[in-house]
């Protein structure tokens, strides 16, 4: 093949052209979500961004097969391996068990990527399918000696590598977020970098699951998952590796360290990582506790595919700061898009000319790192080209298959918000006049207006940021 696919690989710290092990074939992993809890959107900014460079991959004409894991145990509340699995956090939260909440969580994480036309990996392997793999991998890390047995854990022995800081483009503070000294330390560590490849019941008593193993009863750490579940369904040799800035450290590090030291050889080859989404007070996180979800952006009126534009607008490797004032933007500029698109007649003859070089233009910004900004400008461009409504259908369509934003079926949607128009004047001027008899402490007519919304279909809720509405 002569594509010349390339982006920023964190490992090299270049710009590198993929060069794929087998001829035509992207073998590709991403990091999945620990499933005790809604996806926000700043993490899903990095699963809008892995669905591009996958679907821009097979766009220029690669065969991807792409796995993710599902994290249902082992990854604790601090990368230091101290606090409690998270899986647990999630259960005692809301009093289930923690199969429960893995089936719920991963349930809602999969609703909220269809909604953002994230398409889903040919294979997603929970990890607690995994058990024997995870057992294998650490029993023949200890034969070759690159991990220990210690206070009734098994730990890998980083002092028995060359290089641990492969990504050694962070500065040494930034890898040692995950061991700083103002967290647990544990005692049974050699050296401060070593990390848990198994937890036994000495460690964590009311560890919900729990399997037998040569250590003990027990379960896996975080990091032998991914390893584990890239080797078992992608082979030894891995293409591309995806994930957030804040899986370079400590977690992708581990990931090499482990799989390399098992292997006895190199892993995988490119590295991509999305940057933070942060809003005015920084980076967003669940930490925080208020966070913003597709449900919560739907309830405030912005379809799911206006955040995945948001997204396309920046380049994949800059903190991107949200705000409902850009989000509002973005979503006049996607209805304005799609209602331009909509008027588009599919008639006229194709122009194959016009159509190679905007195919041609549409795959060098892809193939330039990934410059999705480009793409969409490109997009702009032909919608003002001298050219044929039918060549102008046939392009979009074409690019749809990776910007993947409805282009040409939205725009019926954006007629039938137009028609809502009068309903949203008449809603948001009831929900003004219930506001000032709240205010007056006319508790009675403001119950009295919410029940005449709810007559006419239309659901009230009051949230942090006032008062929003959706159709029963």
């Amino acid at each position: 093949m002569e594509n010349k696919f390339k982006f920023y690989n964190t490992l090299t710290k270049n710009i590198d052209t993929v060069i794929p092990h087998e001829e035509g074939k992207i073998a590709m992993y991403t990091c999945g979500p620990t499933v005790y809890h809604y996806a926000h959107i700043g993490n899903l900014r990095s699963y809008i961004m892995e669905d591009v460079l996958e679907k821009s991959l097979r766009y220029v004409g690669y065969e991807v097969k792409r796995v993710m894991n599902i994290t249902d145990v082992g990854h604790l509340a601090s990368d230091a391996d101290t606090g409690e699995d998270k899986m647990l956090k999630g259960a005692k939260r809301e009093h289930k068990s923690v199969l429960e909440i893995a089936k719920f969580y991963t349930d809602a994480f999969f609703s909220d990527c269809a909604k953002l036309n994230i398409k889903t990996p040919e294979v997603v392997e929970p990890a607690t399918n995994c058990v024997p793999e995870f057992i294998r991998m650490i029993e023949r890390l200890l034969e070759n000696g690159y991990a220990y047995q210690a206070g009734g854990n098994v730990y890998f022995d980083t002092s028995k590598l060359e290089d641990y800081y492969v990504f050694s483009s962070q500065t040494e503070k930034e890898l040692l977020v995950g061991v700083r000294d103002d967290v647990e330390e544990d005692a049974n560590k050699r050296n401060k970098n070593d990390f848990v490849l198994w937890f036994t019941k000495s460690k964590f008593e009311d560890q919900a699951l729990k399997w037998d193993s040569p250590w003990g009863t027990g379960y896996p750490g975080w990091h032998i998952e991914c390893s584990c579940i890239g080797i078992k369904h992608l082979g030894e040799y891995m293409d591309i590796h995806c994930g957030g800035v804040d899986n370079i450290f400590p977690h992708h590090t581990n990931e090499i360290a482990q799989s390399e030291s098992y292997l006895g050889h190199k892993w995988c080859g490119y590295w991509f990582h999305v940057q933070h989404l942060n809003d005015r007070a920084g980076k967003m996180s669940k930490s925080k506790g208020d966070f913003l979800t597709v449900s919560r952006l739907e309830e405030l009126g912005y379809d799911p595919l206006v955040y995945r534009m948001f997204c396309l607008q920046s380049h994949y490797r800059k903190p991107l700061e949200f705000s409902f004032e850009i989000l509002a933007n973005t979503k006049a500029a996607y209805q304005k898009l799609v209602k331009r698109i909509a008027g588009l007649k599919e008639e006229g003859e194709p122009d194959s000319s016009v159509f190679q070089v905007y195919q041609e233009r549409f795959t060098q910004a892809l193939s330039d790192d990934l410059n999705t900004s480009m793409a969409i400008t490109i997009l702009y461009d032909l919608l003002k080209e001298n050219t044929s409504d039918r060549t102008k259908t046939d392009l979009i369509r074409d690019f749809d298959r990776v910007l993947s934003l409805n282009l040409l079926s939205a725009g019926g949607m954006e007629a039938k918000e137009e028609q809502d128009e009068e309903l949203t004047a008449y809603v948001n001027a009831k929900i003004e006049e219930r506001a000032a008899a709240k205010k007056e402490k006319d508790f009675a007519k403001a119950d009295a207006i919410r029940e005449e919304l709810l007559t006419k279909g239309i659901v009230l809720k009051d949230t942090r940021e006032g008062v929003v509405w959706h159709k029963a």
